[in-house]
């Protein structure tokens, strides 16, 4: 997963400021970064079903593949359908590289928020690296040309898909659907992805390029963005191993606080300071949730609670950047912000339900 999201990372603080470029506008920039999660909505149920005709390696095997062919697609191709196919290829590669991640850090029930935190640390290593260096590079060499060396750099995935176990927790998928009604505790993963995986990841590029350069912006954007994935590195083994040993539900309303307390400075105009603390809660949510549901379901359930936990959250990840798209030219990114407060304070609400 470190080498195969290369492409995926750099492209959320490449395209919004270098639209002209890729042959689109800026609607189609919305359209294109929710077109991955909107995918995975419909696709992950199949996916598992899939899983359960073959082993967690070979499914990382077809992840390696389509991922590299997505990162070249996003160098090579202009305009919006071929941009638009690499997207989608890209949502088929994560959602089944996430249910082999599921598969293997679950195994293991007892220790699922400590799995699932190396885990998250481990492959956000790449992405960490990408987001540094990438935004650096693109101004060099062009923002299509980074794509086409990132895709070089996924193909190592390849070999290390083929070294891994074939032995993982075994999916099976319920006969009920993969797209239920959402309980509580998916509502707050859906708020959860819209304001920080579909709102933030783009409006924090665009923040900056309002008072500089384009490459100031995706400079400084990647700085932002990357340093959200060095916390997750750092930050998701203590959360993992916090979140075992005193209950990852308290550290889950923790985070969230913090979470509505950086979207508030962003609102405020304080982008930086908002921006760290926005990435410092999101790193340990990311982890902490997967662990909550792991602790509070069956033996028998627990991949498809993970995988529809996973879907809602992805519902919210892809509305939200066809909402900013379509809301920006109207409203400024300080009442976008405000309202993100608003809502992820909401959230609150339904992570406490799911404790009762």
């Amino acid at each position: 997963m470190s080498f195969a999201i290369l492409g995926d990372a750099l492209i959320y603080v490449v395209l919004p400021v270098n639209a002209p470029a890729f042959g689109i506008t800026i609607f189609w920039v919305g359209v294109l970064l929710a077109a991955n999660r909107i995918i995975r909505i419909f696709t992950l149920g199949p996916i598992a079903l899939l899983a359960q005709r073959t082993s967690p390696r070979n499914l990382a095997i077809v992840g390696a593949v389509a991922s590299t062919i997505s990162t070249l697609g996003y160098g090579f191709g202009e305009g919006p359908m071929i941009l638009l196919a690499a997207r989608l290829l890209w949502g088929l590669s994560f959602a089944t590289l996430t249910l082999v991640i599921f598969s293997y850090a679950v195994s293991d029930r007892t220790k699922a928020g400590t799995n699932m935190g190396w885990s998250r640390a481990i492959h956000s290593i790449g992405p960490s690296l990408v987001l540094l260096i990438g935004p650096w590079v693109a101004v060099e060499i062009g923002p299509k040309n980074i794509f086409i060396c990132l895709g070089i750099i996924t193909s190592l995935s390849l070999p290390i898909a083929f070294m891994l176990p074939k032995e993982g927790r075994k999916i099976k998928p319920k006969k009920n659907r993969w797209f239920p009604k959402p309980k509580k505790f998916d509502l707050f993963l859906l708020i959860i992805g819209l304001t920080v995986d579909g709102v933030f990841a783009i409006g924090i590029t665009l923040t900056i390029a309002q008072t500089s350069s384009v490459g100031t912006a995706m400079i400084t954007g990647g700085l932002l963005i990357g340093l959200r994935r060095v916390m997750e590195a750092s930050l998701s083994p203590v959360g993992g191993i916090m979140g075992d040993r005193f209950g990852a539900g308290r550290l889950l309303l923790i985070s969230t606080g913090v979470l509505a307390l950086g979207f508030a400075l962003l609102a405020g105009g304080l982008a930086f300071l908002g921006g760290i603390l926005v990435v410092a809660a999101r790193a340990l949510i990311a982890v902490l949730w997967s662990a909550e549901i792991a602790n509070r379901t069956r033996d028998d359930e627990t991949i498809h609670r993970l995988a529809v936990g996973q879907t809602w959250r992805d519902v919210g990840a892809a509305a939200g950047p066809l909402i900013l798209g379509a809301i920006i030219s109207m409203l400024s990114l300080s009442d976008i912000y405000w309202f993100t407060t608003m809502i992820v304070l909401i959230s609150i609400l339904f992570q406490r339900s799911n404790q009762k």
